[in-house]
């Protein structure tokens, strides 16, 4: 039928190609790559001939996009892959599968490897609800506030960082949320010398400063606690301020649910009492 394949590929171990992949790559009128060189050598070791391969990054994809459209066009399959796991996240696509959607035309998925899904399910920590925040700034006020953010954060968070960068950067989480928070520091995942790490902020500062990091990090952190909900007798309390203040006991109820994240039934059945 023609249109965009993301196809996804090892984040190391070459055995993670899945069959679908090799046939979706194999099929394909054009192969779009991060480094044709590393994408040379994985089809090399599938046994699969590109018909064209076409260097694809960040630097890149913006130009690449009017070659992809002409062969989706002309009725041909374009396979996206980057150098590790899946396209897109964190790696060039995302322009190439806007660009194929609004011309109309098929886009897929074969999936497979993601380092963000194994380093969160072999965390040790929660997995239920979770947020991906892929490389955080490097400086200024950017880092400042998205260290912030993630602080506040009461979902798991799982975020990329290099090897030359990762001890500053927990550093920097250990500052913004307490030496205390647990982490996960997984590196080399499905290689050869794959290590997952655990323990808290502190710690993995230390850890760091003992060993030499080597290799693509993803870090895990558990989110933040969640704080204890105001007691009736508090939200009584700021309901007599709001009242004192000349609210009527409607806009008192609303504003205290406001201040304090309870149901506004329950506040206005609180006010009610008073």
């Amino acid at each position: 039928m023609g249109g965009l394949v993301l196809v996804a590929t090892p984040i190391g171990n070459l055995g993670d190609l899945s069959p679908r992949a090799v046939a979706a790559l194999a099929s394909a009128d054009l192969v779009c790559c991060e480094d044709t060189r590393r994408s040379g050598r994985l089809l090399q070791h599938a046994g699969v001939v590109a018909r064209r391969l076409r260097r694809v990054d960040d630097h890149t994809e913006h130009a690449a996009t009017t070659e992809v459209l002409d062969v989706l066009n002309a009725g041909g399959t374009v396979a996206v892959v980057t150098d590790a796991g899946t396209p897109g996240i964190s790696d060039p696509g995302q322009r190439l599968v806007q660009a194929a959607i609004a011309s109309g035309h098929l886009v897929t998925a074969v999936p497979g490897p993601a380092a963000l899904v194994m380093a969160l399910v072999v965390s040790g920590l929660p997995t239920e609800r979770f947020v991906f925040e892929g490389f955080i700034p490097r400086s200024g006020r950017d880092r400042t506030d998205r260290l912030t953010e993630i602080a506040r954060e009461l979902r798991t968070v799982v975020l990329y960082e290099a090897p030359h960068r990762v001890a500053r950067t927990v550093t920097d989480l250990s500052a913004a949320c307490g030496g205390d928070r647990r982490v996960a520091l997984c590196r080399e995942l499905t290689k050869l010398h794959e290590e997952v790490w655990r323990g808290t902020l502190d710690e993995a500062s230390e850890h760091l400063a003992a060993h030499d990091p080597i290799g693509e990090y993803v870090v895990v952190l558990d989110g933040a606690p969640a704080e204890d909900p105001p007691s009736d007798d508090d939200v009584e309390s700021l309901l007599r301020a709001a009242l004192g203040a000349g609210m009527s006991k409607r806009d008192a109820s609303a504003h205290v649910a406001a201040q304090t994240g309870r149901a506004k039934r329950e506040v206005y059945a609180l006010v009610l009492t008073l």
